[in-house]
């Protein structure tokens, strides 16, 4: 925390853009002030959760603001394939050295398939959150629901809020 605080404050003074820092990162990427990564393209649950909707099939899984805070992810509880998610209620649990904390849907409908390779590595979340660490794919029940949802720069902007208090 206190380098983060650091590196801000050093790339302030010496009016660096946070985001430039990314330039190794694939374009769709954008930093937040915080350091977490947060992708374009996805949307986001204050509860930190993110969802990705493609076609007929939205993934979920927690975000790299998440994951960062949680620390090294040494479990992963997930349902089984065929159940139902509804928007925000807990569906799994993440399990850290720090603490266990829930898994919250985003989005409501019929689970159709769960990672399976969090199972024997659950450190996917660590190391690459939003494309090996993605959780459960989904069938919306309900895409509007996406609408409430916060986008890129909302969730960077309540990540930095949050931060601050």
């Amino acid at each position: 925390m206190a380098l983060r605080l650091w590196a801000s404050s050093t790339a302030n003074a010496l009016r660096i853009s946070v985001a430039s820092s990314a330039a190794h990162l694939s374009p769709s990427y954008s930093l937040s002030r915080c350091f977490s990564t947060v992708v374009d393209g996805l949307k986001y649950a204050s509860s930190h959760e993110w969802v990705k909707h493609e076609g007929p099939v939205a993934t979920i899984g927690i975000t790299d603001h998440a994951q960062d805070h949680l620390g090294e992810v040494v479990f992963v509880d997930l349902p089984e394939p065929e159940g139902s998610v509804s928007q925000g209620k807990s569906f799994g649990a993440v399990e850290s050295v720090k603490a266990t904390s829930d898994i919250n849907s985003p989005i409501s409908g019929e689970i159709v398939e769960v990672n399976t390779k969090l199972s024997e590595t659950p450190g996917l979340i660590n190391k690459s959150p939003y494309e090996e660490g993605w959780m459960i794919k989904v069938k919306p029940s309900d895409p509007s629901e996406l609408q409430s949802l916060l986008g890129p720069k909302e969730y960077t902007k309540f990540c930095e809020e949050e931060e601050s208090h």
